[in-house]
């Protein structure tokens, strides 16, 4: 990228520059005549003679007054013709800032997708997001201004001037007498205000780097009690941008002070030197108002010269200031990223790293001369204690570090010169702390695929693209399919989904997935969705829980029956909340759901009970620690809300004037949360369960149509959308209190989804489950496994396994190691590992010690000891 901003602005922008140049000299012309018509109208039209009269003009006799009303009709159409120029200008200019704009920002992306890795020890993502996202986007109206903005405002200015210089040559020099005091005066004081913007930025993005750092240590803050040291560490930087700020105030608006007075001096000089001219007749009063009006309007282009000149040099700082950061030493080169088709890598490609060493800029090195050699197809691995540089050899050759000194190269190709979809696609790498994106466990997995999109057939493309061509950004359709299915040697998506779930199996992850989807929903009016053969599988399982060994383990939804293990306030809806209009927390409260208990005289039993559940809960629990298990369990009272229901209870016992409206509502609250089943405090008695099922009726045959959406019922011959596929198959909940009843059901759940073919169906929707934020809903060991089938799904030439056991158990390691080998068969894997395992399973074996590596070889069984 350029380093000054007008060598970024030529480059990219120079035809469409010159499309407004030549429109901004287009528009001088009608300027002058629109100033010079004022003139006309007052001497020629409303003072002239009217001897003069009749006027021949273009071959049509006028009058004075008709003569008034056509220069009055060519000013307002000058008026019309100069304000369309303006607009023209405007949207052209403002159309290039931000084509300009999201050409730079995406060229900074693609900067940070080749920044080297460490780089980013140094350069933290509070840093880089507000650079990319706030920082340049004033760029964007300055570039559109860069040239035609001072070229028609100077001009405006020069065209104004001979104007005023046509009409008197002294009232010319006065018009811009001072335009040479302000010249030198603003960037003196200009300067000193950019070096304070400069001095701004730099605080911002350290501030920014505080609040990231606050995030992302959070727990560290709150278990050290961190948080008052922390304040003060925010509440200082903001002090010194605070301070910043206010220095940039006071200079900015002593330059904005200075300006207007000046520019207010210059009619004083109008008003007295024109005025004595006037009166001794040595000018026009016509001409004197048309000058006062000329210099009138050329205070408007001078302030936005002036103001240009502030914005440039704004500009120009965050552009370098920007700059600076986005140009790395070390930076990937751009051609190593041009997207490509690759051939494999022959399985008899050999690894060479030749004098290869690795250090970082402080001088710390991490491994010394190394120089080794192994085969693609062979299994490596490599130990040793932490800190030895085994932890830094795996990155070397996945290119994600560049050695300091020495070369690696596959066969006679130098691994730095290969293109990056060479690297990327070809091997496999996953490291300690994998990251996850946020979206689905099947994007996850496809990252690795994602490489080439289809062909578009779209035409409402068309438009998009244009514009990403002419701000130089990608012209691939994000939305494509970008599955690259022949790199693992697939058709289609259906044989795709074969290949997912047998990488999940080699990882031991599918069970995970397998849970994901027995809590996942579907759609069952989606084209190709399962639902009917779920339905099906749905009757299957509940003929085989009325068998004899496993009657009562499920109590099945039934419209005329309560249903004891189900909570009171899903027998009520008899159905799932679809949003939150009838979400729990907030069913008590609800207009439509209180009419309904007062029309059944459910409300006063309803805050009675609630008034027994609190007592209850603060007896039991008043001194139970939060974190506890009974109280996760059986409490319906948050830890937190614990004091608000105690005040709630003590207002009670000292009143008799009954509950206060508030307290009756968060009592009311409470009994939603009851299974009478579950916790058997006697609370919701026979009574009260048949009054609840007359509730029941009358809510659903009262439901205005407006709320039908926010609730799916259950109907025992439908999928219910809104429900989780496990809770479609069981359509009832699991009795509490039977002994290992949730594994029976389980086991019949799963025994019932194989024999009507349905796991399958069950993992691929297991698949779409949301990981959240840097996969925060997986638990670590779920991200590993996920990370390590992501890089075993592209079935690589080496995977390169950079120690990503560290949260596994040894049975779990040795598992997923004797998945991922038995895979990796005839193609190449190098694990580093803290443990050594499985040692005869690999080919080759080295230890690193100190920064440099060793092979040992007296790992292997004798050939005595591998025949017994």
């Amino acid at each position: 990228m350029h380093r000054s901003i007008y060598g970024f602005i030529f480059k990219h922008s120079l035809p469409q520059q010159i499309v407004l140049v030549v429109l901004t000299f287009s528009a001088l012309p009608f300027i002058y005549l629109q100033a010079e018509l004022p003139k006309k109208i007052v001497n020629d039209a409303i003072g002239a003679d009217s001897s003069k009269f009749p006027i021949s003009l273009y071959g049509f006799d006028f009058d004075q007054i008709s003569y008034l009303f056509v220069l009055c009709g060519t000013f307002l159409f000058l008026v019309m013709v100069n304000g369309g120029f303006k607009y023209a200008l405007n949207v052209m200019r403002g159309r290039l800032g931000e084509r300009m704009l999201r050409r730079l920002r995406y060229e900074l992306y693609t900067r940070v997708l080749r920044f080297p890795l460490p780089h980013f020890r140094r350069v933290s993502q509070g840093e880089l997001i507000p650079m990319v996202t706030q920082e340049v986007e004033p760029l964007g109206g300055f570039i559109g201004d860069a040239i035609a903005q001072p070229l028609y405002q100077a001009g405006i200015l020069v065209t104004l001037l001979i104007f005023i210089l046509m009409q008197d040559p002294l009232l010319g020099v006065a018009a811009i007498a001072l335009f040479p005091v302000q010249a030198a005066f603003i960037p003196i004081m200009q300067r000193r205000v950019n070096a304070l913007a400069k001095e701004r930025v730099r605080n911002v993005r350290r501030l920014s780097e505080h609040l990231g750092e606050t995030i992302a240590g959070i727990t560290e803050i709150r278990a050290n009690d961190s948080g008052h040291f922390q304040r003060a560490k925010f509440a200082q930087r903001l002090g010194i941008i605070y301070e910043i700020r206010y220095k940039i105030f006071i200079r900015k608006f002593l330059i904005k002070f200075i300006n207007n007075f000046l520019a207010q001096f210059t009619p004083f000089l109008f008003y007295s030197a024109g005025g004595y001219l006037a009166i001794q007749g040595d000018l026009s009063v016509g001409a004197l108002i048309a000058v006062i009006s000329a210099h009138k309007d050329m205070n408007a282009p001078w302030k936005e010269l002036l103001a240009y000149y502030q914005q440039r040099e704004d500009a120009r700082i965050k552009y370098e200031t920007v700059i600076e950061q986005f140009d790395p030493r070390g930076m990937i080169d751009d051609e190593l990223h041009a997207q490509q088709d690759v051939e494999p890598f022959p399985s008899s490609t050999k690894v060479h790293f030749r004098g290869v060493s690795l250090s970082d800029d402080d001088g710390t090195v991490y491994l010394h001369h190394t120089s080794i050699d192994f085969s693609l197809s062979e299994m490596v691995v490599l130990t040793g204690a932490s800190g030895g540089g085994k932890e830094e050899f795996a990155p070397l050759l996945a290119r994600l570090y560049q050695p300091s000194a020495g070369r690696i190269t596959l066969d006679e190709h130098d691994l730095a010169a290969l293109p990056e979809a060479k690297i990327g696609r070809r091997f496999g790498y996953v490291g300690g702390q994998p990251y996850l994106f946020s979206g689905s466990v099947r994007d996850n997995l496809l990252l690795a695929l994602r490489h080439i999109p289809a062909p578009s057939t779209d035409d409402d493309s068309r438009a998009w693209r244009y514009e990403a061509s002419k701000s130089g950004n990608s012209l691939d359709d994000p939305d494509a399919d970008w599955v690259n299915y022949a790199s693992i040697g697939v058709k289609d998506a259906a044989e795709l989904s074969a290949a997912i779930r047998k990488v999940l199996r080699e990882v031991l992850l599918a069970d995970d997935i397998y849970e994901f989807g027995l809590r996942g929903r579907i759609d069952p009016a989606a084209e190709g969705s399962p639902a009917a053969q779920f339905l099906a599988a749905r009757a299957a399982l509940r003929e085989r829980l009325s068998t004899q060994e496993m009657a009562g383990l499920v109590e099945p939804f039934d419209p005329d029956t309560y249903n004891r293990n189900a909570t009171v306030a899903e027998n009520l809806l008899f159905g799932t909340p679809v949003g939150e209009v009838f979400d729990m927390d907030n069913l008590g409260n609800h207009p439509y759901v209180r009419q309904i208990l007062n029309e059944s005289g459910l409300t006063e039993e309803f805050v009675g009970i609630g008034q027994q559940v609190a007592e209850i809960m603060l007896d039991l629990f008043a001194d139970f620690d939060s974190s506890h298990d009974l109280m996760e369990q059986f409490s319906f009272i948050s830890p937190e809300d614990l004091p608000e229901f105690q005040a709630i209870i003590s207002r009670l016992n000292r009143s008799d004037n009954g509950t206060a409206e508030a307290d009756r509502n968060r009592l009311m609250s409470l009994p939603f949360r009851l299974a009478p089943g579950r916790h058997r405090l006697g609370l919701i008695d026979e009574n009260t369960q048949e009054r609840l099922l007359a509730a029941r009726k009358l809510f659903a045959q009262k439901l205005p149509d407006d709320l039908h959406g926010s609730i799916a019922f259950f109907d025992p011959e439908q999928f219910n959308p809104a429900s989780s596929l496990q809770d479609n198959l069981l359509f009832g909940k699991i009795a509490y209190g039977r002994p290992q009843a949730e594994q029976q059901v389980r086991a019949a759940l799963g025994q019932v989804l194989r024999d009507f073919g349905l796991i399958q169906a069950t993992i691929d929707i297991g698949l779409e489950f949301q990981v959240g934020v840097a996969g925060a809903r997986l638990s670590t060991v779920q991200r590993q496994k996920l990370a390590i089938a992501r890089a075993m799904l592209k079935q690589p030439d080496l995977l390169i396994l950079n120690n990503p056991f560290g949260s596994f158990d040894e049975s779990l390691r040795l598992a997923v190691l004797e998945g991922v080998m038995e895979a990796q068969k005839g193609r190449g894997v190098l694990a580093v590992m803290d443990q050594l395992t499985l040692p005869e399973r690999f080919d080759r074996v080295f230890v690193a010690k100190d920064g440099r590596l060793s092979e040992i070889n007296d790992f292997k069984p004798s050939s005595a000891e591998a025949a017994e």
